[in-house]
């Protein structure tokens, strides 16, 4: 059990005792959980509040596969009898190359930001080349790994510079000829990881890469415009998806139903929203009017009742999940069930049905 597990964490660093580090996948699983839902992080808040611990960084916005550390919580700010809160010392944590300061809160939405550490690809740790090596062990390198470009580097934390197609074509063009990598490297561009995504994003666009610099100051990943790519393809599909099946699902529905009708399906408890068309329906009320038997037959639709409302309802339930923005995505398995319900309402559609 998770709570049997923090106690006895919590009793070992009391103690004094090290508490070895965990990934954030495998402090996940002792939840039973795969990924941070809203109402995952906020029932671990819970149970990590109630054992007095906090995760250093933070669980939610930790890689997946990085380590995070168990640590025993920080004091709370004080309110004194003024109203003025009080933030003890020790509560407050620089934020590099910011100024900034956060505070450890057991909260829900203790870091919403998106991170660019977040990434897979922020923490794969790049693959990099002396600057001393020559350009053709360069060029083989980039060859063999599809890489449009590489990092110079002498350590973790020393950048040196880059070199990329672009900094040994554009020297080649005018003449300058260069048999070892420093003669042919550019400089690089770097970030913290604790950048967000979005902030990230014009020095990627700029540059086609970023090379991301974590807490220790160590070099632990580098950020590609193609890795931005596939991220915001995982971020925006389902968005998309649940869209389309909901314009497929308005025009199913069409004009066969009266505004009264319609009116008469919207939750007593939302007496006031007007319901003049489909297009003011919410999902669950497509479900409700399309379950009862009298109106389905209204549409015209020659498919099975029960498994069209079955699967329109299983779409119900991812949609309740991804409009809760889980920042780890949703299962493969329900974005392939959205892919498929799409793909066959496209399909009725090209049929002529209804």
């Amino acid at each position: 059990m998770a709570d049997d597990r923090l106690t006895e964490i919590s009793r070992q660093l009391r103690k004094g005792e090290p508490v070895p580090p965990v990934t954030t996948r495998d402090f996940l699983r002792w939840f039973g959980a795969q990924r941070r839902g809203y109402w995952v992080v906020r029932d671990i808040r819970r149970e990590l509040k109630k054992a007095g611990l906090d995760t250093d960084p933070d669980f939610e916005s930790a890689y997946l596969d990085s380590s995070i550390r168990i640590e025993l919580a920080r004091p709370a700010a004080k309110k004194p009898t003024d109203g003025k809160e009080v933030v003890p010392a020790e509560v407050i944590v620089g934020v590099p190359d910011r100024g900034a300061a956060i505070l450890s809160t057991p909260s829900a939405y203790a870091d919403p930001t998106y991170r660019i550490s977040k990434l897979a690809a922020a923490n794969r740790g790049p693959t990099f080349i002396a600057p001393t090596a020559t350009v053709q062990q360069a060029v083989t390198v980039m060859l063999a790994n599809d890489y449009s470009q590489l990092s110079v580097m002498t350590s973790e934390r020393d950048v040196k510079g880059i070199i990329s197609w672009a900094s040994i074509g554009s020297r080649l063009a005018v003449g300058k000829v260069g048999h070892h990598v420093h003669e042919l490297m550019d400089a690089h561009h770097e970030i913290r990881a604790d950048w967000s995504l979005f902030q990230a994003i014009p020095t990627i666009v700029q540059h086609d890469y970023v090379l991301i610099r974590g807490r220790d100051n160590r070099i632990t990943g580098i950020v590609t415009a193609s890795d931005l790519s596939l991220q915001f393809q995982q971020l925006t599909e389902p968005f998309l998806l649940l869209g389309e099946i909901e314009n497929h699902i308005r025009r199913i529905l069409g004009d066969n139903f009266s505004a009264e009708e319609l009116a008469s399906l919207r939750d007593p408890s939302d007496g006031h929203r007007k319901v003049e068309g489909v297009a003011d329906l919410s999902f669950g009320e497509y479900i409700r009017l399309l379950e009862n038997d009298s109106r389905w037959k209204k549409i015209k639709i020659s498919i099975d009742r029960g498994v069209f409302c079955a699967q329109l309802n299983k779409v119900r339930e991812i949609r309740n999940d991804v409009m809760h923005f889980d920042p780890d995505g949703i299962p493969p398995a329900d974005l392939e069930q959205l892919r498929d319900f799409a793909h066959f309402l496209q399909r009725l559609q090209i049929i002529g049905v209804p």
